[in-house]
């Protein structure tokens, strides 16, 4: 009901308040009834950090950053949610507004700052839905004003293994000031390394994941995947929003504004990065590719450049919940095209061209 809904919502939604219209939606989702998704067809299960996944579509963090409504999330089908951003102590984030729909781009720009309610609230509530089925997940960060940056990662590692299936480390938010400087080789190291070290003394069955910025160089990405395998790293999440703003954009106005860019614009820059990241990684370390993906072919492109599982967010804001089978059924039709049995085979199967994609 709720996807046969969304058109009609979705000019009253738009009429608001970016922030305003996405507060609503988590008041909508926390009032419906539980209820559990339809079985996925197998073809779709995924197998990697140790954990079965029913489908590959994901949730990409800060949809629900305090973790208010992960089981409503998993009840529209999606096969797994990250919850999150979520930092030690409670910081309000930058002031509004911070997010802007770039409608004709089906884009966004958001510069929130890691707002969140703290680590105590979150913590709360993934521990009232311990026992309870679906693979969730929590990106973490550090506070704006920490003096430790690296103590709060571990911090929240410690807090929130035991609750989770995995935890993302987010060194790549642009909104933040310095937090991308963690993605420097060093800083990674040591961090990557106590994060490690928390989990394995709290919850090792937890998987660990790096989450990375789209506007890296090749070098850095070099660096970036010697370290994350060197540290045990489960997997890498390309990626994050960027700062670049693309000459193809029309909303020429909002694109001044500044914070990461999302959707459709992103798909082609995070794509060729998520390429490139698995020509470096091969097998050995499983990737999730976001950025853009608003179709059934977005995100097949994602699992041909790399990906073994995919999230979105910013493409709901146009498309609504019914996109989520809508990308379902079209990655079935796909593999039933191929004879295949499942997506394993063509992880990775046009990296090499998909990495030498034109700007």
């Amino acid at each position: 009901m709720i996807n046969a809904l969304f058109p009609l919502a979705r000019p009253l939604l738009h009429s608001l308040d970016a922030e305003t219209a996405h507060n609503l939606t988590l008041r909508g989702l926390a009032a419906l009834p539980p209820r559990r998704p339809a079985a996925d067809d197998p073809r779709l299960a995924v197998s990697v950090l140790g954990l079965r996944f029913p489908n590959p579509v994901g949730l990409a963090a800060g949809f629900d950053k305090g973790a208010e409504v992960p089981d409503a999330l998993l009840g529209l089908g999606f096969g797994f949610v990250e919850v999150g951003g979520v930092v030690p102590k409670p910081q309000p984030g930058n002031p509004r507004p911070r997010v802007f729909r770039l409608t004709r781009d089906n884009a966004v720009i958001n510069r929130f700052g890691l707002n969140s309610e703290g680590l105590a609230v979150v913590r709360a509530r993934l521990a009232a839905r311990r026992g309870r089925p679906g693979r969730v997940g929590v990106n973490i960060g550090a506070n704006k004003d920490a003096t430790d940056r690296l103590a709060d990662y571990v911090t929240c590692t410690r807090a929130l293994a035991p609750l989770v299936d995995f935890i993302t480390v987010n060194v790549s938010s642009p909104n933040t000031p310095g937090l991308r400087d963690l993605q420097g080789e060093a800083f990674l190291d040591e961090l990557l390394a106590r994060v490690v070290e928390a989990r394995d003394e709290t919850h090792p069955a937890t998987a660990i994941l790096l989450k990375i910025a789209p506007d890296i160089t090749l070098a850095a990405l070099d660096a970036m995947t010697a370290t994350a395998l060197r540290r045990g790293v489960q997997a890498l999440v390309v990626s994050n929003t960027t700062i670049a703003r693309p000459s193809t954009l029309r909303e020429t106005t909002l694109a001044a504004e500044t914070g990461g860019l999302s959707g459709r614009p992103l798909f082609a820059a995070a794509t060729r990065l998520l390429a490139e990241t698995y020509l470096r990684v091969g097998p050995q370390l499983p990737l999730i590719g976001v950025g853009g993906i608003d179709s059934a072919e977005a995100a097949w492109t994602k699992i041909r450049a790399g990906a073994s599982l995919v999230q979105l967010y910013s493409s709901l804001v146009y498309a609504g919940p019914g996109l989520i089978p809508e990308i379902k059924r079209g990655l079935l039709q796909r593999l039933q095209a191929e004879s295949a049995t499942s997506l394993a085979p063509i992880v990775g199967r046009d990296a090499a061209a998909l990495a030498a994609m034109p700007g």
